[in-house]
């Protein structure tokens, strides 16, 4: 009967109370609520850093007014708006503090850091993370490949006052983070793999050809120059040797010297024309090894979906951007080695129409002075 009695009384009592806090005990939910939030968003916020404290008091208030004996006080529900109205603040400002960072050895230390509103925090030359999970602030393993973010970072921990240029990360950390982990130039080399290298190394031996060429026939070309102001022939350049072998015979007849003219033509045709043909072959083979490469790693993707099936759609992304990196180095090597390939041909096809013209004048000379005629 007592248990029955106390049942009642408490009851009664809580009725009361119900009736007296009226529409307090709604205020008193949302403010629960609100506590709640706040503390979820102030752990994962860069100003927590600062003021690391305020989240026991955040999870104590939100049980106290979840208990039906106790009601907060005025001064608690003041803090409460207090430090609503502070991170509303702090993320419009851009303070310098000091803090325990970790670098990349894992070795903690005092380091002045800034953040800039909720948004980021940084030392000088390095863009920082906050590990919600730890409540510790570390470096990047890797900062942005961009000069001009990490650039940023230092003139804005060096500014006094003023205007600054600054890389922000409105996204608080998702576009930093796409920045830190995407593929360097070296990273997207080898996820081509060995018909990557087979691809680079193609193009590498194309480049030199291309140049030795380009060079040659240069040094040629000026040459052929000088030898066209000159009246004696020299065995040094293409033309001059055409003219010597004129001057050997000048007295055989017409098509004779035609013949003799077309044949010494042809003897320095494949040397001003050598290699021509493998920059071109380049040209043609690098794109087709990318397709292969290309085709060989979408197999290697399609193999992993079918092993792990489709649920993640970033192992699917990953394998195709890897596929397509064949492809781009292959385009990459053929399109200098087709303009490469077109330098040099021009200049090889420059040099053998002036033997052709310094011929075909000299042949018609030639008949002119013994009454023949040129074939």
């Amino acid at each position: 009967k007592a248990y029955d009695d106390n049942e009642q009384e408490i009851a009664t009592l809580s009725a009361t109370l119900d009736d007296r806090l009226g529409s307090l005990k709604e205020l008193f939910g949302v403010m629960q609520q609100v506590a709640g939030d706040a503390r979820a968003s102030f752990d994962a916020s860069l100003t927590n850093i600062q003021y690391p404290d305020r989240g026991e008091f955040l999870e104590a208030l939100a049980k106290k007014i979840g208990s039906s004996s106790k009601l907060p006080s005025l001064e608690e529900i003041e803090r409460l708006w207090f430090e609503l109205q502070r991170e509303m603040t702090e993320s419009g400002r851009v303070v310098k503090f000091n803090t325990r960072v970790i670098n990349n050895e894992g070795v903690e230390a005092p380091t002045d850091v800034v953040r800039v509103g909720l948004f980021n925090i940084i030392t000088d030359g390095k863009y920082l993370k906050f590990e919600p999970t730890t409540q510790s602030v570390a470096e990047l393993p890797r900062q942005p490949e961009q000069s001009r973010f990490i650039d940023s970072t230092s003139a804005l921990f060096n500014a006094t006052e003023g205007k600054v240029k600054f890389g922000l990360d409105p996204t608080l950390g998702g576009v930093l983070n796409s920045l830190v982990a995407r593929p360097n130039l070296q990273e997207r080399i080898q996820q081509g793999g060995l018909v990557g290298y087979l691809i680079i190394a193609l193009g590498i031996i194309g480049l030199l050809i291309a140049l030795e060429r380009m060079v040659v026939l240069g040094i040629t070309s000026r040459k052929v120059t000088a030898q066209l102001k000159s009246d004696k022939p020299s065995p040094d350049n293409p033309l001059g040797r055409v003219l010597m072998v004129y001057e050997e015979n000048r007295d055989v007849d017409t098509e004779t010297l035609e013949l003799k003219m077309s044949e010494a033509i042809f003897k320095e045709t494949p040397a001003l024309n050598r290699a021509l043909l493998f920059i071109k072959i380049i040209s043609v083979v690098a794109p087709l090894m990318g397709l292969l490469g290309t085709v060989t790693g979408m197999i290697q993707t399609f193999q992993a979906i079918t092993l792990y099936g489709t649920g993640d759609p970033k192992l699917m992304a990953g394998g195709i951007s890897q596929a397509l990196v064949t492809t781009v180095l292959g385009l990459t090597v053929a399109i200098p080695m087709v303009l490469l390939h077109t330098l040099v041909s021009g200049r090889s096809k420059r040099i053998i129409q002036v033997l052709q013209e310094q011929s075909a004048g000299i042949i018609a000379e030639h008949a002119e002075k013994h009454g023949g005629k040129a074939a």
